[in-house]
């Protein structure tokens, strides 16, 4: 699809010459016009990416249960291949977010698979735990056949609970303005108040962050933590169920939130309470970025309290974030202050020698976008001395004050926090291959796109920095009062209830009160069946010191069951108490194939599974081009 190359080269051209003076003889205009042409071209092509990693019928998700997201197809360096309760979380807010602003039938079915997926999950007796005490809630990852995963992993993560309360309680509303209450209380409830008290209950304590890597507390998991107890609250008032321990702990909660923001240096400290204090982090994170976006709620206008997008810690911080990996990717250098550049997680990242992410430079124009929607509806903006610093980067003559839309100044500010925004998305842009495919980052130093392939979190990224700078926002999920810190804080938490939901077939035909809107529902790009598929295996299987994992089988690609012709897989994920081997084999669409696994030894010897043998027919599906097959040594 070269339909993006346009919109790329000139931004590689554009955006550096661009932005360092917003308006000055029209220039931006360049910028936005590379924008607009991006967005316009990316956007099927995201959508129809993100639904492709959505079991069961995703183009890249055969195999895979109901329900289930594979947070990228990438099997190795690094495998992804599995459900992450955060991520696929994140996927379908953004997903209610779309359908609740215009109805598609197909988009619906997808949300209620997601939905029905979660009963299973959420009764999953896991290294986290179980349901019975609610501590199983707060595992990680599971396998996309929506079973436990055993592997060591950084355990428990506590923004998971919340995050999915969010997502369910956003499609409960829905049902709920479209007369359906009663699909609402007898299936999403029972979930949703799972997690809610889960929140309320585990919310004091640490967990991993959301980069998996420091055990403490994470300002992106407390602010979602405090907006799904204030939703949740609301949404049991609602449904006349009881909602006190939530409307209790979610001030405490705001009240401890609080604690993250570091006036000294004018940013948030993203996390705190590390068991690792010493490592060497500024906190400088963008973790805050993402925050300060699930949060954002345009009633609760600049308030500081929540850190909505354009309240003057968020911009302050905003600026701290972006000014941290000004000097350290070499595709940033020589831009100057005010000016896009690739953002990363946090400076001192490491992961594949650290670099800028696709959704973290998203995140960057998305939490711009907002604060000029608020600004705009509000018709004024207010410079304080805590976002002075922010806004002299765009508007040097700017002092602290407040400015009404009216003012030549707020129209200032306006066109350069505009062109700003644009040019984080022109950033990205530059570095998306001609097919529109998103990664999880690019290369710090040449753009090149890097680790896990068709990261789905990256697609719903830039989907909803993209309908916010076109002014879609988020249902509001604020109520009277929830902005209000307590004066003393208190670490005071609910033990709750746990149990199984049973109800989990939706009633047929729940579509808008007003009818089904006209126009075309969403149809994803169209796409040929493939003469061939690669078909990686997934083998558990325990081994010694110098043993391979090999597979045999009928097709020539298997050796045609001779051992001297297997496949060899590889150990790079094998742990002892996840063994896994794994490898690829292009397979003809459509053919049946049997086949098995032998254990040889580092003498050649070869010792084979016990019977039967495997069989297999390779998929000849639309757009199926990569599949996994999970085994297990059959002793």
């Amino acid at each position: 699809m070269h339909v993006l190359s346009t919109a790329v080269l000139l931004g590689s051209v554009a955006v550096q010459k661009v932005l360092g003076r917003p308006g000055s003889n029209g220039v931006s205009d360049i910028t936005k016009r590379s924008v607009d042409s991006f967005i316009s071209a990316e956007t099927p092509i995201a959508l129809n990416n993100l639904l492709c990693n959505v079991g069961p019928d995703g183009c890249r998700a055969f195999g895979t249960s109901p329900g289930a997201v594979i947070a990228s197809p990438s099997t190795i360096d690094p495998d992804y291949y599995y459900m992450w309760t955060r991520d696929s979380a994140l996927v379908f807010k953004s997903l209610v977010d779309r359908f609740t602003q215009k109805y598609d039938a197909g988009l619906q079915r997808r949300i209620q698979q997601y939905i029905a997926a979660q009963v299973s999950l959420q009764g999953i007796s896991n290294p986290s735990g179980s349901l019975s005490d609610g501590s199983g809630l707060g595992e990680p990852k599971f396998e996309l056949t929506l079973n436990q995963f055993t592997g060591n992993w950084g355990r428990p993560q506590r923004d998971g609970p919340a995050l999915r309360a969010i997502a369910l309680i956003g499609y409960s509303k829905w049902l709920i303005n479209n007369n359906y209450q009663s699909t609402v209380s007898n299936i999403i409830w029972p979930i949703v108040r799972n997690d809610l008290n889960y929140v309320a209950q585990y919310w004091n304590q640490t967990g991993f962050d959301l980069w998996e890597e420091v055990d403490g507390s994470s300002f992106f998991t407390v602010a979602n933590q405090h907006r799904a107890l204030v939703e949740g609250a609301t949404l049991a008032a609602t449904l006349g169920q009881s909602g006190s321990s939530y409307s209790s702990v979610a001030p405490q909660i705001l009240c401890f939130l609080q604690k993250f923001w570091v006036p000294s240096g004018g940013y948030v400290d993203s996390n705190t309470c590390a068991v690792n204090s010493n490592d060497g982090r500024t906190g400088k994170d963008a973790n805050s970025l993402l925050a300060s976006i699930s949060t954002f709620d345009p009633s609760l206008g600049c308030d500081a309290a929540t850190f909505q997008p354009c309240s003057d810690k968020a911009l302050s911080n905003l600026k701290s974030v972006v000014d941290s990996f000004r000097s350290i990717y070499g595709v940033n250098q020589g831009i100057p202050a005010g000016t896009a550049i690739a953002i990363g997680r946090y400076s001192e990242d490491v992961y594949f020698n650290g670099n800028p992410w696709y959704l973290a430079t998203f995140a960057a124009a998305e939490q711009l976008y907002d604060a000029l929607y608020v600004w705009k509806k509000a018709g004024s903006i207010t410079v304080t001395a805590t976002s002075l610093a922010f806004f002299k980067d765009l508007v040097p003559s700017v002092t602290a004050g407040t400015y009404a839309s009216s003012s030549s100044t707020f129209t200032s500010i306006v066109n350069a926090v505009s062109a700003y925004a644009d040019g984080f998305v022109n950033v990205a842009a530059k570095y998306v291959p001609a097919d529109g495919s998103l990664a999880e980052q690019f290369d710090k130093n040449n753009g090149t796109p890097l680790s896990a392939v068709h990261l789905t979190w990256s697609y719903a990224s830039f989907l909803t920095a993209a309908d916010r700078r076109a002014g879609v926002v988020p249902p509001s999920w604020a109520s009277s009062g929830s902005n209000s810190v307590p004066a003393t804080c208190s670490g005071t938490s609910v033990v709750g209830s746990y149990s199984s939901p049973t109800a989990t077939s939706f009633p047929a035909s729940q579509t808008p009160k007003a009818g089904v809107p006209s126009g075309t529902p969403y149809t994803p790009l169209p796409c040929a069946t493939p003469t061939s598929v690669a078909v990686t295996f997934h083998e558990l299987a325990t081994t010694q010191f110098g043993q391979t994992i090999k597979v045999a089988g009928s097709a020539q690609a298997l050796g045609n069951w001779s051992t001297s012709n297997a496949v060899a897989l590889s150990a790079v994920n094998y742990a002892s108490n996840h063994p896994q081997w794994l490898g690829s084999v292009n397979l003809k669409a459509g053919d049946v194939i049997e086949y098995k696994y032998i254990n040889v030894g580092q003498d050649g010897s070869v010792t084979w599974e016990s019977d039967p043998n495997h069989t297999y027919t390779v998929p000849a599906v639309a757009c199926v081009t990569a599949v996994v097959k999970e085994d297990t040594w059959q002793s």
